[in-house]
């Protein structure tokens, strides 16, 4: 025995032994049907994910029952019991043998009623999917039937409730309605029961989705308890009104700071109305309770656009509120995208929620003049006791409501405990706010003009609005928002520009809170334009030239630059033949560029206009013949979607801001000795760059600020260079 283990020992840990090439290769596995049980289960764990999904699939279903009172019931965070009782038509005793099974329902009967579906539930598999993972039963009574009837299910089929009796419902004394309880869920799913925290947390989320569909449901009353409670956690009567239905639920500090918000159009086939928060409203999250055509679902698209549109109303950090109940027709919506119906699909869905948008915008801004201020009032005789007392922005010339001659009346106000501002949380005010150099006066030039650039002259044409329908810029703008960098968003649209820190690099520094940024704005302006052809597509301004410019001229000056920069390859190429091939290329696509790029050419070859994609600022014509030059290798023109990107992308580098050479300097020598030398600018080059800083400082970035997404690609371009809180900590070991 022992020789035998010193002959072979075993192999050191770790080591990687070579298979043996005589050992047959193991038979491939043959496909086999998953048993039927093993499918429901499987089904019915992709719809009910977690109590509250069950309980909205049956709040759905009684809705649709036509229900005017809804009572729920829950025990363990409706993972011992959830129950709900309804007064609505309920269900024949002939329909129960197949309630629960798959894809049985009264309100689908074929595939294209799918089309013009109205109800809440149409496939039949919410019951069905909580009987393969549950104990279920059903207590019912129609308005003809003379008794109620009750039956018990498990795994889509009637049961009988204890061993030996019959499986057929039974007749017991019940009101008219429906009640459905649902014991021990996930009872025969162990691992997903587990995974549930705590039965509190799953019980927050069912108040969260009976606290929903009871601010919509109007007509409906609703309550929510835990089992043996003596009261209720949501109580609506059925005869509250929406608003009346927030206040109850969401509170009163609410419901008294939101306004309606009505939208529709025919063009897009929807209407919307709901009640959203005012600019006096704040909140650390944002609360979205979202109906699509009545039924509960999630967008972040929706709400992302609608926090960026508040962003411009509220404090850096402060969220809103938002209620919408969105019709939009049955033929245009998707509702059969997910297993739970939470999300769903719509037509036009970016003009629609732009229309919304700017109905929250112009809602808030019609309200902007009545924000309320906290002051602080110190008494002499109370120097520690400050009164807040809340006051509201007057309109010149209206009249206080409440307002008298007699201001003998004292009334009490709150009082609030003074707060210490820590100095590195402090930060640099809005750029908004008046800058010392605005107290500077303008030196006159030697002729007595005021040196400031002179506006530019805009004429405005008639032309209306067209909508993009095209499918390939819809998915290049649904690129932008899937690459959008939350947190770099939030700091270019909150920024306070700090000054240009180098013009040849275009390095400019702004601060976000407390922190400072150095950002490459070369990066930022190539994404703010692009992002403005694809917002603007067919839609831009023009700038026009007059007299028209030769098209063949701008490109030999172009070929020309870049038979400099090529150095010896520049032999290998012939200018002449690109510079004919690029525009016969321009030419014949004439009246594409005119029509989606506003870049109108003619036939003979001139160029009359190019597009404007911002106002008050003109890109640098030095760049015209590159960009016409560029257009020709650089854009695809075999492919819809490759050849928009690719052309945008290079108007956008056509409207970056040049980035200036060093000015030159002129020296004189008197004497011939090195002495006396008088440098000065080349004034050509130093007006340029003065312009170019008023630009960037003054229209660009603050239009980067209102409506720029910041994609992930830009974080190359920012960095953190200073942090007020770190400084402070650093001083303090010091």
């Amino acid at each position: 025995m022992k020789d035998e283990m010193e002959l072979t020992p075993s192999s050191p840990r770790g080591t990687k032994r070579k298979g043996d090439e005589n050992l047959p290769l193991p038979a491939p596995r043959r496909i086999k049907a998953l048993a039927e049980d093993v499918v429901n289960k499987i089904a019915a764990g992709e719809i009910i994910v977690a109590p509250e999904h069950a309980l909205k699939e049956l709040i759905e279903n009684a809705v649709d029952a036509g229900s005017t009172a809804l009572e729920v019931v829950v025990k363990d965070g409706g993972l011992k019991l959830l129950q709900i009782t309804d007064n609505g038509h309920g269900i024949d005793k002939e329909d129960l043998a197949i309630l629960c099974e798959r894809f049985t329902t009264s309100k689908l009967k074929a595939f294209e009623d799918l089309t013009s579906i109205g109800t809440y539930g149409f496939r039949g598999e919410a019951l069905a999917s909580i009987s393969h993972i549950a104990h279920l039963s059903v207590t019912t009574r129609t308005k003809e039937s003379s008794c109620a009837w009750r039956a018990h299910y498990a795994d889509g089929k009637l049961v009988s409730p204890k061993p030996g009796q019959s499986a057929e419902p039974k007749p017991i004394a019940g009101r008219g309605g429906t009640q459905i309880t649902v014991e021990d869920l996930f009872y025969n799913v162990p691992s997903r029961r587990r995974a549930f925290r705590s039965a509190s947390e799953e019980y927050a989320k069912i108040l969260d989705m009976v606290a929903r569909y009871a601010v919509h449901c109007s007509g409906v009353s609703f309550s929510c308890k835990k089992h043996g409670s003596s009261t209720a956690d949501i109580s609506v009567p059925t005869a509250a009104g929406t608003l009346d239905r927030i206040r109850q639920i969401h509170k009163v500090t609410v419901a008294n700071e939101l306004v309606t918000l009505e939208a529709e159009s025919d063009r897009w086939g929807f209407k919307c109305n709901g009640w959203i928060s005012n600019a006096n409203y704040s909140a650390k999250r944002t609360t979205l309770l979202l109906f699509i055509n009545h039924r509960s679902v999630e967008s972040t698209v929706i709400k992302k656009a609608i926090e960026q549109t508040y962003a411009t109303f509220l404090p850096k950090g402060s969220k809103p509120f938002i209620y919408l109940s969105l019709d939009i027709e049955p033929a245009r919506v998707d509702v059969n995208v997910h297993p739970t119906k939470r999300e769903v699909h719509f037509l036009n869905e970016d003009e629609i929620i732009a229309t919304i948008c700017d109905e929250v915008r112009s809602s808030l801004s019609k309200v902007d003049t009545s924000r309320s201020f906290m002051t602080q009032s110190l008494l002499s005789h109370q120097p520690k006791m400050p009164l807040a007392t809340p006051v509201k922005q007057i309109t010149p010339g209206a009249s206080t409501p409440g307002d008298t001659s007699d201001r003998s009346v004292t009334r009490p106000v709150p009082t609030i405990a003074p707060r210490k501002r820590n100095d590195n949380h402090l930060v640099r005010t809005d750029a908004s706010a008046r800058k010392i150099t605005s107290m500077l006066q303008s030196h006159p030039s030697a002729d007595g003009v005021i040196n400031e650039d002179e506006e530019m002259d805009y004429e405005y044409t008639e032309k209306k609005p067209t909508s993009c329908r095209l499918t390939s810029i819809k998915e290049l703008r649904a690129q932008v928002r899937d690459a959008m960098h939350n947190e770099l968003t939030d700091i270019i649209s909150t920024h306070t520009f700090v000054g240009i820190v180098d013009e040849q690099k275009r390095i400019a520094a702004i601060q976000g809170g407390v922190k400072l940024f150095l950002v490459d704005y070369g990066m930022l302006c190539n994404e703010y334009f692009y992002q403005v052809g694809l917002t603007d597509f067919a839609n831009y301004g023009t700038i026009r030239f007059n007299p028209p410019l030769p098209l063949r001229d701008l490109l030999k000056v172009a070929a020309e630059q870049e038979q400099r920069n090529a150095g010896d390859a520049a032999d290998e190429v012939d200018w002449g033949e690109v510079v004919d091939s690029v525009k016969e290329q321009l030419t014949d696509r004439r009246a594409l560029l005119a029509e989606y790029f506003s870049l109108e050419i003619t036939e003979e070859g001139e160029l009359c206009s190019i597009p404007l994609l911002m106002k008050g600022y003109t890109p640098s014509m030095a760049k015209l013949p590159q960009f016409l030059l560029r257009l020709g290798p650089y854009v695809d023109w075999d492919s819809e979607k490759e050849c928009f990107q690719s052309l945008l992308r290079e108007l956008a580098s056509f409207y970056v801001p040049e980035s200036l050479p060093l000015p030159l300097s002129v020296s004189q020598d008197y004497g011939g000795k090195g002495k006396g030398k008088v440098v000065e600018e080349d004034p050509e080059i130093a007006a340029r760059m003065e312009k170019v800083r008023k630009t960037i400082e003054n229209v660009i970035f603050p239009a980067c600020k209102a409506r720029l997404v910041a994609t992930r690609g830009l974080l190359e371009g920012v960095m953190e260079v200073a942090n007020l809180k770190g400084l402070y900590r650093v001083f303090e070991r010091c």
